[in-house]
């Protein structure tokens, strides 16, 4: 058979479940998790980040902390929800994690409208809403213009500390890191939003149906438009469970984790019409066979391992060794370059390669 796949990344997004009780315990579990991906030459580690949730809510606390255990590895937020964010302060964030990380930072964003709004009310509020309807796309614009460090006020407009006289603007910058900004998009409005606003693109195995027929062909169908549009970066993401390395019992537990989510993948789902991708479960050279003909993977050049919720950090372990060892370099991957943007290491530090 013909390879059509010739993935240049691979990386892996996390979950960043946690006990209820036990919150420091899973957040340690996240950071280790990210050290042994860089360990197997995962090129990046992203996490996501969730609300009123047992998981992460501070993505960019989070990768901070990452940044000082790793060298080497991308590090993405996937995603941000701009609805629940002040522009202003995440632009702060964002810089001064980039910077602590080396220029390692890949920021993942979406515009969905936030799912607790109604519930959090004006918590999350910076004051420009209006009558509270969605302006995401407008938060994504000041966020970008934060970033870039614009000036704010007139020319004679200053601010005066004892840190001295100077013009005001966000603070830090960090060099760069708005040329790896992505969209997580999927619907057609948000893909091309992406496209001409320059942002590079997140799939995953959620999208809005449209007029095609089916999940890939939505897919498709949006990836056509972004590439019609601009030729950023377009990165896929996969629920993906490797067997090889697991034992009987575990197989049992992916392959059920499986069959109770399959229902979802057979029709658009509610009101809005979600469509679901199924999750991959198999031998390694099943996962192969199936990513050499995935038509959507065959036109990207970046693959995003997506690890499910609620998984033991032992369970991440096993998925991420198999998929690094058993399938990946049957995709025209190579493990371990340097993540981009980031500056080179000096001749005499070596990356931590911390045990699995």
């Amino acid at each position: 058979m013909t390879r059509t796949v010739e993935l240049e990344r691979i990386s892996f997004l996390v979950p960043g479940t946690y006990p209820p009780g036990d919150p420091a315990r899973g957040l340690e579990d996240t950071l280790r998790l990210i050290a042994a991906g860089e360990a197997l030459g995962f090129d990046g580690a992203w996490i996501r980040q969730r609300h009123l949730e047992h998981s992460i809510s501070s993505a960019t606390v989070m990768l901070a902390a990452a940044s000082q255990r790793t060298r080497t590895i991308a590090l993405g937020t996937a995603v941000i929800q701009m609805g629940y964010e002040n522009p202003f302060r995440l632009a702060e964030d964002l810089a001064t994690a980039d910077l602590l990380s080396g220029g390692r930072l890949q920021v993942g964003l979406s515009a969905a409208p936030p799912e607790h709004a109604r519930l959090l009310g004006n918590r999350f509020r910076d004051g420009d809403e209006g009558d509270g309807g969605d302006q995401s796309y407008s938060r994504l614009e000041r966020l970008v213009g934060n970033l870039r460090g614009e000036l704010i006020g007139s020319d004679e407009t200053f601010i005066s500390s004892a840190a001295g006289r100077m013009r005001p603007a966000i603070r830090p910058v960090a060099p760069g890191l708005t040329e790896r900004l992505w969209l997580s998009a999927g619907s057609t409005r948000s893909v091309e939003w992406a496209a001409r606003n320059g942002f590079n693109l997140l799939i995953g195995n959620i999208n809005l149906a449209g007029d095609t027929s089916g999940f890939v062909a939505t897919q498709r169908d949006h990836v056509a438009r972004f590439r019609a549009l601009s030729d950023a970066t377009i990165a896929v993401g996969r629920v993906i469970l490797p067997l090889n390395g697991a034992d009987g019992r575990t197989r049992e537990r992916y392959r059920a984790f499986a069959a109770e989510r399959h229902g979802r993948t057979l029709s658009p789902q509610g009101e809005r019409r979600v469509q679901f991708a199924a999750d991959l479960v198999g031998s390694a050279d099943e996962i192969v066979l199936h990513l050499l003909t995935e038509p959507v993977v065959a036109a990207t050049r970046e693959l995003r391992l997506e690890l499910p919720y609620n998984f033991a950090y032992e369970d991440y372990v096993q998925i991420l060794t198999d998929f690094a060892r058993q399938v990946a370099p049957f995709l025209g991957w190579a493990p371990g370059r340097q993540a981009a943007g980031a500056r080179p290491l000096p001749a005499n530090v070596t990356p931590l390669r911390r045990g699995l």
